[in-house]
């Protein structure tokens, strides 16, 4: 209350002294912009943007209660709390965390009042992209942008003077797109570009015995999960051409059955062509690695912007989420703690970003590895691997030697769950973040194709591969999660670092103990791989449980009508999970009277099926019953269902002829017993009559309820042609008509 009591005080003297100023507080904002070379001089001012010229800038609002946010991670992460895994949907985010509503909208009136254009808004109320000239921008934050000659690059940049400070009432907690001092670079390198650098490619099933993506599933996985049910979103600064990716998979005869969304996060364009100058390269091998992981992901997108805020702010916002998020570029922003908000958010909402640690080698101060230092973040090293053959599993791996790793460059410092890790590692900091968490294979032995231009064997690597190769195996440690009834795992890091110092840490992960990157590999954590790679179905059991020996039953149909006096079948099928292979006993109930139920065979052993077999007396009452079908084996039952719809005949009559054929002389005459049978209750008179055939009947009517018989005579005149004649004989009664035919086949 004081400080709006000497605020108004302020406004008064302000509004006395110059009736014409509207008094507004300008208020600095929670993050850094100013870029430290613009100060000290190192970068050499060449004048101030144009100020006609059009930028876009996303407005970023700070989230509420951050302490609230804080221990409610702590909570969603700790396996003893009854929050553990409960994670929030982007709308109970939103209610919790995200701004107010009264503060998004006077965000939005600031903009606009200051001559700009509102392009975006998000649903979590945490970005407003906006449109405008620089002058205007430059007037509503109280900056100059100004143009320099790059300190360390031969190339222009543009960034402001000052720290933005804007006449609002809410204190912005950043401005994504003041500068272009750094600019994201693909965690991607060409072996060509490296005179020192060797392929060692000898075990990979593509050409030039180059890995594909299914390769490094047969390495690190080779077991029957794909990642099915599971959305998995990448990170990208430029489009693509999905005709490379179609290349790919047909130069390597698989076909892609995951349908792939670009999503253009802030109007970039999701197209990206070599005759362009477009390099769509990264793009393509991030889904091929993701995809070789996880063949069957229910979706995969691709995430398209210009900025880190729109790109992170419409992972956060998209729907349905992606538990899994991978990026393989890397920047340096003017301040570290940009993207926090949105990296709270995705552990909030059970979403983890895996993001490649780097190509240089071990980090120095100076390396631009953001944001893989983040303490929010999974970081992925590299190795060098082989397999056991082509397409075959996997036999060594060592650090290799450009993989990104060391304390953070950015002084992110030490999380909890690395606390204890880094006590025990020799290199490790005890105050900072230590990288990177895992690592998989990074060397220049891939298959790629990129830029409509054809294929490449062994020319790329970097840990840009291994990042989604983690996130297409956390696709798959998701799906069995799911599949036991327990939640997605979120942020992995927790759980990592507690397994790590586990008993199962070997079976679990390849400990890679051999190699460097300037830091050695050694036994158990390090700065070269951190923990190592995953090993197979190990770390997907420690990490989302192995189901308990079980099976469940399902019928096919699951509806079944049968008429009274008939007789119908269903099949039953036993699915198991957890290597169930016991007996499994079948036993129906739930049947009305008049109804039996059989099973062939009468028990099913693991997985199968058995055929049962549903008879209807005529007696049986009509109306639909629900027969429960159980199965047993030991202690553990499971039951599925058959609904039976039972049907009564409706009244009804048929004829036939005894002989059907008869033969007469002509002057002669011959018989035929014509019978009536009645069913579903018939009940009337049924007379009998031919039509243009002197033929006789007795009795002509056959009394009620209709059934019964009587006898035809047929009189052959001397006449009558010679040969085969057909006699249709017609019954009436009750409302309905029957026939017959007699053949008389008349002789000399």
């Amino acid at each position: 209350m004081r400080r709006m009591v000497n605020t108004s005080r302020l406004c008064l003297v302000a509004v006395l002294s110059l009736a014409s100023v509207i008094c507004q507080a300008q208020t600095p904002l929670w993050t850094r912009h100013v870029r430290e070379v613009t100060v000290n001089g190192e970068a050499r001012s060449l004048g101030r943007m144009p100020a006609t010229e059009p930028m876009r800038i996303v407005l970023v609002l700070p989230l509420r209660d951050q302490e609230g946010l804080d221990r409610l991670l702590k909570e969603l992460y700790d396996p003893s709390s009854p929050a553990y895994r409960h994670f929030l949907s982007v709308e109970e985010f939103t209610a919790r965390f995200g701004p107010t509503q009264e503060d998004y909208d006077s965000v939005i009136r600031f903009a606009e009042g200051h001559g700009l254009n509102v392009a975006g808004t998000s649903r979590n109320r945490v970005n407003i992209e906006v449109t405008g000239s620089v002058s205007s921008i430059e007037e509503a934050l109280h900056i100059t942008i100004g143009i320099y000659q790059h300190p360390t690059e031969d190339r222009f940049f543009y960034a402001p003077d000052r720290e933005p400070t804007p006449d609002l009432g809410v204190r912005l907690w950043h401005i994504a797109g003041l500068d272009n001092y750094s600019i994201p670079r693909p965690a991607l390198l060409r072996r060509d570009n490296r005179p020192d650098a060797k392929a060692n490619a000898t075990t990979g099933s593509g050409p030039g015995a180059s890995f594909l993506g299914s390769d490094m599933r047969a390495a690190y996985y080779g077991g029957t999960l794909t990642g099915s049910g599971q959305s998995l979103g990448l990170l990208e600064y430029y489009g693509t051409d999905l005709a490379d990716l179609t290349t790919y998979y047909s130069n390597v005869k698989q076909t892609n059955s995951v349908p792939i969304t670009l999503d253009s996060t802030d109007g970039t364009s999701t197209s990206c062509l070599a005759s362009e100058a477009c390099d769509d390269t990264e793009q393509t091998l991030d889904m091929t690695q993701a995809l070789g992981m996880a063949p069957g992901l229910s979706s995969l997108v691709m995430y398209v912007g210009s900025s880190d805020a729109a790109i992170f702010g419409a992972m956060a916002t998209a729907s349905p989420l992606n538990a899994q998020l991978s990026s393989s570029w890397s920047w340096s922003p003017a301040d570290p703690s940009t993207d926090l908000i949105y990296f709270k958010e995705f552990a909030a909402q059970g979403q983890n970003l895996f993001q490649a640690a780097g190509d240089n080698g071990a980090w120095t101060s100076h390396s631009e590895i953001y944001p893989a230092d983040d303490v929010y973040v999974t970081s992925v090293g590299g190795t060098d691997l082989t397999t056991g053959s082509a397409a075959g599993p996997w036999a060594s791996e060592s650090a290799w030697v450009d993989g990104g790793g060391g304390i953070s460059p950015d002084k992110f410092p030490i999380p909890s769950w690395q606390t204890a890790t880094a006590s025990g590692c020799s290199g490790c900091s005890q105050t900072f973040r230590n990288g990177p968490d895992v690592s998989a294979n990074a060397n220049f032995t891939f298959y790629v194709c990129a830029d409509q231009s054809g294929c490449t064997a062994n020319l790329y690597g970097g840990t840009s591969f291994a990042a989604p190769m983690w996130a297409g195996y956390t696709a798959l440690i998701n799906q069995q999660a799911v599949a036991n009834g327990n939640p997605t795992l979120g942020f992995i890091n927790p759980s990592l670092y507690t397994i790590g110092l586990s008993s199962s840490y070997d079976s679990d992960f390849h400990d890679i103990t051999s190699g460097s990157n300037g830091h050695p590999a050694t036994i158990g954590y390090d700065l070269a791989t951190g923990w190592g790679s995953p090993n197979g179905s190990g770390l997907i059991n420690a990490l989302a449980g192995v189901a308990a020996p079980s099976f469940s039953l399902a019928a096919s149909p699951s509806s079944v009508t049968i008429v009274q006096g008939n007789s119908g079948s269903s099949t039953i099928t036993s699915t198991v999970t957890g290597g169930f292979s016991s007996a499994i006993s079948l036993s129906a109930s739930g049947q009305p009277s008049g109804v039996s139920v059989s099973f062939s065979p009468s028990s099913i052993t693991g997985a199968g099926t058995s055929t049962m077999g549903i008879t209807v007396a005529a007696s049986t009452a009509t109306g639909t019953y629900t027969i429960t079908v159980t199965g047993t084996s030991g202690s553990t039952t499971e039951t599925t269902t058959v609904s039976l719809t039972v049907t009564g005949t409706s009244p009804a009559f048929t004829l036939s002829a005894s002989p059907s054929t008869i033969t007469v002389a002509r002057s002669a005459s011959g018989t035929a017993t014509i019978t009536s049978a009645i069913s579903g209750g018939f009940d009337a008179a049924v007379t009998l009559s031919t039509s243009g055939v002197p033929v006789t009947f007795s009795p002509k009517t056959i009394a009620a309820p209709g059934s019964g018989t009587s006898t035809m005579t047929v009189n052959v005149s001397s006449t009558a042609q010679l040969g085969n004649h057909t006699i249709t004989v017609t019954g009436s009664g009750g409302g309905l008509t029957q026939t017959t035919t007699v053949i008389v086949n008349v002789v000399q």
